[in-house]
């Protein structure tokens, strides 16, 4: 118990004493503003601060740490990509003012040619391409394949297509997966220069985002019509010919030239630009496994890369699936021995497995247009893998070949002697067989080479002036301008169906700057082709003509002998009908082709599969069938019918591709 005076005595007080020595004492020093007082006083509040107190104001500083992250990602990427296209805008601006490039071109433009052209003041600046409905301008490489938009819709009523293709349609089956179904993009460092011998692995072609791809044309009723043929046709080799080179559609067999699977391979290509997939797939995995090489057989120099070498070539340009450039590779190295010529002038015949070359058994002589029609491909090559060995080889053939007395005005004989060198048969001249594709690869090669090397385009205006000259003339009674023969000084009015190559010629010269005269040219003659079929009995050219020079009651201005009246399913005329559309925009030419097309289906399918070569365009009512498919009509002439029938000049866009003379398109180089 507490007394009252403790009760009311005052509070007591507590008092802490702290002794400093002289050396703290003039270190605290009071409030001084220095960086190292701030940071003893912050440490010592945030000490002050409670546990949780702490707790909270670091995880406010990780959330909004976080949330600036976010914030930079969001805003960022739109920013990057508005800055990229901005770039992208002025790289690929056009040079028509104001027309702006929905799909700008992936490779560099091709060269402009070389204004130092020598005597030929004909060569006019390249025009923009003229399209059916107006478009114009560089497109982008890419090749889309038909399957990837899913509407493979026709313009018009699909029962005009007949009930086969319905029925095709609907037993189409599940797609399968395969290595790339993005198409196709050419690396962007090409050159026009001879590549280093050193060997460099190859680049594989880059494709295009989806969402950078235009808008894709629909098909059109009659593409849809080229599309069921196909289909009937390769329906046939797969059931009766799979891995041999050609079918025999009436026996329901197959027969060999090389025993390399020429029909599979020709047919790659045209499958990609025709969007066959599940097709595609099936052959990709034959050439996988089972397309070999290394075996004892003799193939034909000419044949086999126009066909194999260019088709592997081309495929794997469009799909990007470098096991067809490996295997391009294989093949071309196993060529090169029919390069070992005294003369460099290759042999006509190799033996793949043994690694030998020799002549025909009858002569030394090779055909002038065989060892002259393979240079786009071997050049090809030696882009794409560095080694400039296959380049140089057929580069030498031309300048050799340049250099040649034995011309007529830039025409050429059709024989050339392995052994010598030299021109042999002299004084026999012809745009047809033997002869025909020189004239073509001389273009060509100037297209391919970004036209700089003007040795070709010498050569190719002196021989068209030369086919002006000596081989030109006009038949009766429609006065038909045609393309003849000169035989030791002797003109002779016979024309092949294989000249029919030449107004697509013509006309692609002139889109690439050539003289105008030469489309007036190519208008006149395929008027001529296209008469070869409309004057027949069955409405399909022989595979020579006679023109008649006089006027005579009752003829035509085509004959056609006996010996000459078969079908070979050839494309030549096909193939400029493609050209002169895609050049001009006249669906006459369009027209022309579907009344060939309708033809082919009435009188050389064959319905149990495939279509067969004819003996007798001139018997409407049996044209004595020949049971044999040639790997071209896959290759060629229905891979034209088809483009033939497109609006879509970006579906193989002629300033970015040339085709060989199977119909196999090769990249233009742009410039280095």
């Amino acid at each position: 118990m507490y007394s009252a005076a403790a009760a009311t005595s005052p509070p007591r007080r507590d008092f802490i004493s702290v002794t400093l020595s002289p050396e703290e004492a003039a270190g605290a020093g009071g409030y001084n503003n220095s960086k190292a007082w701030r940071r003893r006083s912050c440490w010592r509040k945030w000490k002050q601060l409670s546990r949780l107190q702490r707790s909270v104001i670091l995880c406010l500083f990780a959330f909004l740490a976080i949330c600036g992250v976010l914030s930079y990602t969001s805003v960022g990427e739109p920013w990057k990509s508005l800055t990229n296209k901005s770039l992208d805008d002025q790289r690929t601006e056009p040079a028509i003012p104001g027309l702006k490039l929905a799909n700008p071109a992936v490779l560099p433009a091709p060269q402009k040619a070389d204004p130092n052209l020598g005597d030929y003041p004909e060569l006019l600046p390249q025009k923009p391409p003229r399209a059916p409905h107006g478009r114009r301008g560089p497109s982008n490489l890419q090749i889309r394949a038909p399957w990837r938009d899913g509407r493979l819709k026709p313009q018009q009523d699909l029962s005009r297509v007949g009930e086969e293709q319905l029925q095709a349609d609907k037993e189409e089956r599940t797609e399968k997966s395969v290595i790339s179904w993005r198409g196709a993009v050419i690396e962007p460092d090409q050159s026009t220069e001879p590549p280093s011998s050193k060997i460099k692995e190859p680049e594989k072609p880059s494709s295009v985002e989806a969402e950078d791809q235009k808008e894709p044309v629909p098909l059109s009723r009659r593409q849809l019509a080229v599309l069921q043929a196909f289909r009937h046709a390769w329906r046939g080799y797969r059931d009766f010919a799979w891995g041999h080179d050609e079918l025999k559609p009436l026996s329901k067999s197959y027969s060999e030239w090389f025993g390399l699977g020429l029909t599979l391979i020709d047919a790659l290509d045209t499958m990609w630009i025709l969007g066959l997939k599940e097709e595609f797939e099936e052959a990709r995995k034959w050439v996988a496994n089972d397309l070999v090489f290394d075996k004892n057989v003799d193939v034909n120099l000419f044949e086999s890369t126009i066909r194999i070498l260019g088709g592997l070539l081309s495929t794997y340009h469009l799909s990007g699936d470098s096991l067809f450039l490996e295997k391009a590779k294989d093949i071309g190295n196993r060529l090169m021995p029919a390069f070992r010529t005294p003369s460099k002038i290759p042999y006509s015949d190799v033996n793949l497995g043994r690694g030998t070359a020799h002549p025909p058994r009858w002569t030394a002589d090779s055909t002038v247009a065989e060892v002259t029609s393979i240079q786009l491909e071997f050049r090809e090559l030696s882009r794409l893998t560095g080694d400039d060995k296959f380049q140089k080889a057929v580069d030498e053939v031309m300048k050799h070949v340049h250099t040649l007395s034995g011309k007529n005005d830039g025409l050429v004989p059709m024989f050339i002697n392995t052994n010598s060198g030299q021109f042999t048969h002299l004084g026999v001249y012809t745009l047809g067989a033997r002869a025909d594709s020189y004239y073509e690869y001389l273009l060509k090669q100037w297209i391919q080479g970004g036209k700089k090397e003007n040795e070709l385009l010498e050569d190719y205006m002196r021989a068209i002036e030369g086919v002006k000259k000596h081989l030109l003339q006009r038949s009766q009674p429609k006065k038909l301008t045609f393309v003849g023969e000169l035989a030791h000084g002797h003109f002779s009015a016979k024309m092949d169906h294989l000249v029919c190559f030449l107004p697509g010629t013509l006309a692609l010269g002139a889109h690439n700057g050539l003289s105008a005269d030469h489309m007036k040219l190519a208008e006149a003659l395929i008027e001529t082709c296209y008469q070869m079929y409309a004057q027949v009995e069955t409405g399909l050219s022989p595979e020579i003509v006679h023109f008649n020079l006089d006027a005579e009651k009752g003829h035509k201005d085509v004959e056609i002998k006996p010996a000459d009246r078969h079908n070979l399913l050839r494309p030549e005329t096909v193939e400029s009908l493609f050209y002169m559309y895609r050049f001009t925009g006249d669906r006459k030419y369009q027209d022309w082709g579907w009344e060939i097309f309708q033809n082919f289906n009435k009188y050389t399918r064959v319905p149990t599969g495939g279509y067969t070569s004819i003996n007798n365009v001139q018997n409407p009512s049996n044209p004595e069938p020949r049971d044999k498919m040639e790997s071209f009509f896959l290759g060629e002439t229905l891979k034209y019918m088809f483009l033939l029938f497109s609006d879509d000049i970006d579906l193989i866009n002629l300033d970015q591709y040339v085709f060989n003379t199977e119909a196999h398109p090769l990249p233009i180089w742009g410039p280095a």
